[in-house]
C-alpha cells in the first residue's frame, strides 16, 4: 500500500456495523415478475404471496449480516407510501397510518421469526454505539413527494414537514427505531423532513441522490446540499443512494469537509444515469467486480460510514460483496 492509500485508509476510523437491504423494487420486477404500480411495493403487504414475496426478501439481508458479524436494519418496504402516491394507487389519504403502522408489524414479527430460526443476528446492539453485538432494527422508510429521479415543484422546507408528517408519525406511533427518508432530490424536502421527525420525537435519517455529475437532480453541488442541510436541520444519519459510487464520487473536491458527515451508502449496480435507467426494458445488474472496487474507493473518503446497503439493480448478492461475504 503507497502513502495515498495508507492516507485514505487512515480516514475510515470504525468498520460499518449495520447491513440494510438492495433494489427492494428491481429485485421484485425483473427477479420475481411482480407487477409493482408506481413502483410501489407496499401493496404486497396485502396479500400473503405478497408477505412470503417480502419475507424471502429481507431473509437473504439477514443472512448477509449473520455473515457479516454485523446488525440488520430491516427498512419498511414504504417508499411509495406516502399521501400522494397512496392516492394515486386507489387508496385515500386515512390509509397512510395504516399502511405504515402494518409495514412495522411485519417486520417486527418477522424480525421474530429471522433471529428465533438463527438466520438474523441476535444481540443488545444499537444505533448510539453502546451495544455489545449484533441486533436487528426495524426502520420506517419513506421516500420523496414526486419522482425519485426529478426535483418536483418547488416547495418549501415547512410545506414538505407538513406533508410528510402523516407517514412520519404513524412511525413515531410503531415504536420504529428510526425513519429514513430515501431518494430526496432537494435540500428543502430533506429539512423538511427532518423537522417532521423532531416534532414527533423519532430519529431521522436523510438520503440524497445525485447525478452522474454528482449534484442533486435539482442541479445543487452535493457538498453544498450537505452543508446547507446541516445548518439548517441536521439529521441523526446522512445517507447517499440511488446513484453509483462513480457518481457520488464525482462530487469529491480535495477539501471535501462534507464526507465526514456521511454515514450510510445504498448505491446503484448500474453506472446508467437516472434518465437511462427509467427508459430501460431490462435491469442493468452492473459487474459486480466493478461495483466493489468503485464503492471501496469511494467509501474510503468516509470516516463515520455505518450502514452498507444498496439501491436499484442490486439484491443480495451484491450487498453480501459489499460486506465481502457470500450471498
Amino acid at each position: 500500500m503507497g502513502a495515498a492509500d495508507e492516507a485514505m485508509a487512515d480516514r475510515r476510523s470504525t468498520r460499518p456495523r449495520w447491513v440494510t437491504d438492495g433494489g427492494l423494487e428491481t429485485d421484485l420486477i425483473f427477479h420475481h415478475g411482480v407487477d409493482l404500480p408506481g413502483f410501489a411495493a407496499y401493496p404486497l403487504l396485502g396479500t400473503p404471496l405478497g408477505r412470503a414475496l417480502l419475507a424471502q426478501y429481507y431473509a437473504g439481508f439477514a443472512q448477509v449480516a449473520s455473515r457479516a458479524g454485523a446488525g440488520l436494519l430491516l427498512e419498511t418496504p414504504t417508499w411509495r407510501a406516502n399521501p400522494d402516491w397512496v392516492e394515486s394507487l386507489g387508496g385515500s389519504r386515512s390509509d397512510v397510518r395504516r399502511i405504515n403502522l402494518e409495514s412495522v408489524l411485519f417486520l417486527a414479527g418477522l424480525a421474530e421469526v429471522l433471529v428465533a430460526d438463527g438466520i438474523a443476528p441476535r444481540g443488545p446492539g444499537g444505533f448510539d454505539g453502546s451495544g455489545q453485538g449484533p441486533d436487528v432494527r426495524i426502520c420506517g422508510v419513506i421516500g420523496p413527494r414526486g419522482d425519485g429521479y426529478l426535483p418536483g415543484d418547488r416547495t418549501s422546507a415547512e410545506e414538505f414537514g407538513d406533508y410528510h408528517a402523516a407517514q412520519i408519525a404513524a412511525f413515531a406511533q410503531s415504536g420504529a427505531a428510526r425513519v429514513t427518508a430515501y431518494t430526496l432530490t432537494t435540500v428543502a424536502e430533506a429539512v423538511g423532513v427532518v423537522q417532521a421527525g423532531r416534532s414527533h420525537g423519532i430519529a431521522i435519517a436523510v438520503s440524497f441522490t445525485v447525478e452522474t455529475d454528482g449534484r442533486l437532480p435539482d442541479g445543487t453541488p452535493l457538498g453544498e446540499a450537505i452543508g446547507a442541510l446541516r445548518q439548517q436541520a441536521p439529521p441523526d444519519d446522512l445517507l447517499l443512494n440511488c446513484a453509483h459510487p462513480s457518481h457520488i464520487a464525482a462530487a469529491l473536491t480535495p477539501d471535501d469537509a462534507w464526507a465526514a458527515h456521511v454515514t450510510g451508502l445504498r448505491v446503484n449496480a448500474s453506472r446508467q444515469s437516472h434518465a437511462e435507467l427509467d427508459d430501460a426494458a431490462e435491469l442493468d445488474e452492473g459487474d459486480i467486480a466493478d461495483l466493489v472496487s468503485e464503492h471501496e474507493k469511494l467509501a474510503s473518503h468516509f470516516p463515520r460510514l455505518d450502514i452498507i446497503g444498496g439501491c436499484c439493480g442490486t439484491d443480495a448478492r451484491h450487498v453480501a460483496a459489499l460486506w465481502g461475504v457470500q450471498a
